[in-house]
């Protein structure tokens, strides 16, 4: 399939949707018996590209992992279970949102521990960027989380603009401080 035919395509939110449980072992935890932090990013990031990747039918890269929220700590023994899906789709990238819940496998009592936003972007086999399908939002949640991730989608290019205009000017500082010292420093 072509990469226009491929962003001619409409996908459900539901049919990008993907789940993974892990029983959280030791070496999976700090010495406090938490989950390590690294480590439930990594869950996150490839629970995140099974969905974009559900969506795309392409190989997917992270571009960013936008926003993630540690609210609760995930205990030693706990099974965690990541819930993802493709919350929008741009023109080559996806929105992708995850959920994260553990289970006490002793009480049975789940928590919300995470959430987290993660772009992808879709590529071939050679790393060049390819479109993807549309994605239509059904359920008033999921047209809520298409509207959300548009204005994330602003905040992040701001952001962006932002951090390019900080590097210029400490750039241009940097220069502007070379000038004098490089004319003053002749030898008579």
């Amino acid at each position: 399939m072509s990469a226009q035919e491929n962003h001619a395509m409409v996908r459900t939110v539901a049919s990008t949707q993907s789940e993974m449980t892990e029983i959280i072992l030791p070496n999976d935890t700090n010495l406090l018996g938490n989950l390590l932090g690294g480590r439930l990013m990594h869950f996150i990031d490839l629970t995140g590209a099974v969905a974009a990747f559900r969506h795309s039918r392409t190989y997917v890269v992270t571009a960013a992992m936008d926003h993630i929220d540690f609210i609760q700590p995930v205990r030693l023994g706990d099974l965690v279970t990541l819930k993802a899906s493709v919350n929008r789709a741009f023109t080559s990238s996806m929105e992708v949102g995850v959920r994260v819940e553990a289970e006490n496998t002793r009480t049975g009592a789940v928590t919300h521990v995470a959430s987290a936003y993660i772009v992808y972007v879709a590529v071939d086999e050679h790393g060049r960027v390819q479109k993807v399908p549309q994605l239509k939002p059904e359920t008033p949640n999921e047209i809520r989380r298409y509207e959300d991730a548009l204005r994330r989608r602003e905040h992040r290019e701001r952001e962006s603009a932002r951090r390019v205009e900080a590097k210029l000017a400490v750039a241009a500082r940097a220069e502007a401080q070379e000038k004098p010292q490089q004319s003053g420093s002749s030898i008579h």
